[in-house]
C-alpha cells in the first residue's frame, strides 16, 4: 500500500516550466522588493564585481572559515562557498517563513515529549511503533525523563528550499547537533565589509545579534537561579568538520570551547571545567557532540570525547544540555515524511510549509517505484547528515545505480527516496559576467 500520508505526486518538480527566479519576474523585470538592490548591481562596472569577489575570497581564506567533507579523498577543508550577490527574502516571505517553521518546531518538540512519555502517536497508529522504537537515535535510556519546559530541541536547523514553482518546502529538519549557523553570520559581515553602502542605503535587517540571543537562551536554562550562568560549547575537538563554527560561537557568546577532557563530575552530581585556577562549575552545555559520544557511563563506552557522568549529573538537574540527548528521533527521514500528520494531530492546524514528496524504501511498493526510477530520485540514508551517503540519480552512472539497488534492497528501512527538486534560479557572478 502507498504512503497515505500525502499524494504521491512529483509534478511540481518535472514540469517544464521556466523556474521561478529570485529577482526577476516572468517579464524580466526586478520584482518589487529587489528593484533597489537591482539597480545599485546595474551601475557596477563588471571589474568592480570581479574585484570585490577576489576581495572575498581573499578575507574568507585569512580568516579559515572553512568545513570539512567526510568521505572525499585527499584535501577535504574547503572555504564556504561565498556569492557576492544575495538572495532577497522580503518581509511578508519572512514572517511566513517564520510562522511555519515555528509550527514545525513546536511539532517537533511535542512529538518528542510523546516518544520518550505515553508514546501516544504510536497508540493512535500515526506513525508505526517500528519507525521508532528500531530508530536508530531512539534513546531508549531518555524514557519517562522529564526535561525543562518539554523543550527537547532547542536549537533547529530546518533546511529549506524554494521550488521552481515559487513555493517554499522543507527539505529535511536538523535537530541532534545542527549546524551552518556561523557560515551565514561571516557571509553577512563579509557582505557589510565589502558592500559598505548597501548597507547605508538598502533597508536590512542585521542578524549580527544572533550570538548574544543564544547566549541569553542558553543562560536562561540555568539551574542555577540567580547567579550568572556558565555556558560551555563543548566539541569533539579540532578535526570536526564544524570545528570554526563551534569556537566561532563561543567566541562571539563569550562562552567556553571545552571538549570531553576538560569537563568532570564531582560527587555532588555537578559539572565541573578544569582551569588553571581549579574548577569552574559549569550550568549550561551547548554540546555539538552526538548522543552516543556523550557520556561513556551510558552510552558508548569507547567514547573519547564525551564526559564520564554527564547524563548522571543532567538528570539529577544539576547542568542543562542543549539539544536535550534523544532529540535525534525527530530528525530521522523516515520521521520527516510524518510530520505533516504530526502537525495536524499534536496542534489541530494545517502545515504552512509543504514537504517534498518523499518515498520510504521500507514499503514494497514505494520501494519498487523508487528501484524503477533512481535515474529520478535522489536516494538518502535516513539517519544520515551533512549530505553524507545521498545518491543523486540524474548524476549517477549505471554502475553506481546498480550498488544503490542492492543497498536499498538489502536494508531497505534505512532509506528514503525523493524526486530531483527543480530549485529556484538567482543571478550569480561567473567568470566576471552576471547570469
Amino acid at each position: 500500500m502507498l504512503n497515505p500520508k500525502f499524494a504521491h505526486s512529483s509534478a511540481v518538480d518535472t514540469a517544464a516550466a521556466k523556474p521561478y527566479d529570485e529577482m526577476l519576474d516572468a517579464n524580466h523585470a526586478p520584482r518589487p522588493h529587489c528593484r533597489p538592490y537591482q539597480a545599485w548591481l546595474a551601475a557596477q562596472p563588471p571589474e568592480v564585481l570581479t574585484a570585490k569577489r577576489a576581495e572575498a575570497d581573499a578575507i574568507f581564506h585569512r580568516v579559515g572559515i572553512t568545513f570539512a567533507v567526510y568521505g572525499e579523498g585527499g584535501d577535504t577543508e574547503r572555504l564556504i562557498p561565498f556569492d557576492i550577490i544575495p538572495r532577497i527574502i522580503p518581509q511578508d516571505e519572512w514572517r511566513t517563513l517564520e510562522a511555519g517553521l515555528k509550527q514545525r518546531v513546536r511539532t517537533l518538540n511535542a512529538f518528542i515529549h510523546d516518544v520518550y512519555h505515553d508514546q501516544n502517536i504510536l497508540k493512535a497508529g500515526v506513525v508505526p511503533a517500528e519507525h521508532i522504537l528500531c530508530n536508530a537515535q531512539y534513546r531508549p535510556e531518555m524514557q519517562g525523563i522529564d526535561v525543562p519546559g518539554g523543550i527537547y530541541a532547542h536549537i533547529a536547523g530546518v533546511d529549506v528550499v524554494r521550488s521552481h514553482d515559487g513555493s517554499y518546502r522543507v527539505l529535511e529538519d536538523n535537530l541532534r547537533v545542527p549546524s551552518g549557523v556561523s557560515y551565514m553570520l561571516e557571509n553577512r559581515q563579509l557582505t557589510k565589509q565589502v558592500f559598505a553602502d548597501l548597507f547605508r542605503d538598502l533597508d536590512i535587517h542585521p542578524v549580527d545579534g544572533y550570538p548574544n540571543k543564544l547566549a541569553s537562551f542558553l543562560g536562561d536554562l540555568s539551574p542555577r537561579a540567580g547567579a550568572a550562568p556558565v555556558i560551555a560549547v563543548l566539541t569533539p575537538g579540532i578535526f570536526n568538520s564544524a570545528y570554526f563554527e563551534h569556537a566561532f560561537l563561543a567566541q562571539q557568546m563569550g562562552a567556553h570551547l571545552v571538549e570531553g577532557h576538560d569537563l568532570v563530575v564531582e560527587s555532588d552530581d555537578c559539572v565541573y571545567m578544569r582551569t588553571i585556577g581549579g574548577l569552574v562549575r559549569v550550568d549550561v552545555i551547548y554540546r555539538r557532540v552526538d548522543d552516543v559520544f556523550l557520556d561513556p557511563e551510558v552510552f558508548r563506552s569507547d567514547s573519547m570525547v564525551g564526559v564520564h557522568g554527564l547524563m548522571r549529573a543532567w538528570r539529577a538537574g544539576k547542568v542543562a544540555i542543549a539539544n536535550a540527548p534523544g532529540t535525534g528521533v525527530a530528525d530521522d527521514k523516515v520521521i520527516y515524511s510524518y510530520v505533516p500528520a504530526l502537525v495536524r494531530y499534536y496542534l489541530g492546524e494545517d502545515p504552512m510549509i509543504p514537504i517534498v514528496p518523499t518515498w520510504l524504501c521500507h514499503d514494497d511498493k514505494e520501494r519498487s517505484h523508487v528501484l524503477s526510477h533512481l535515474e529520478e530520485m535522489v536516494v538518502k540514508p535516513a539517519n544520515g547528515s551533512g549530505g553524507n551517503g545521498v545518491f543523486v540519480g540524474s548524476m549517477s552512472t549505471k554502475a553506481a545505480r546498480d550498488e544503490m539497488r542492492l543497498r536499498v534492497e538489502a536494508n531497505p528501512r534505512s532509506y528514503i527516496a525523493q524526486p530531483i527538486v527543480r530549485l529556484s534560479t538567482a543571478p550569480t557572478l561567473s567568470s566576471g559576467r552576471i547570469v
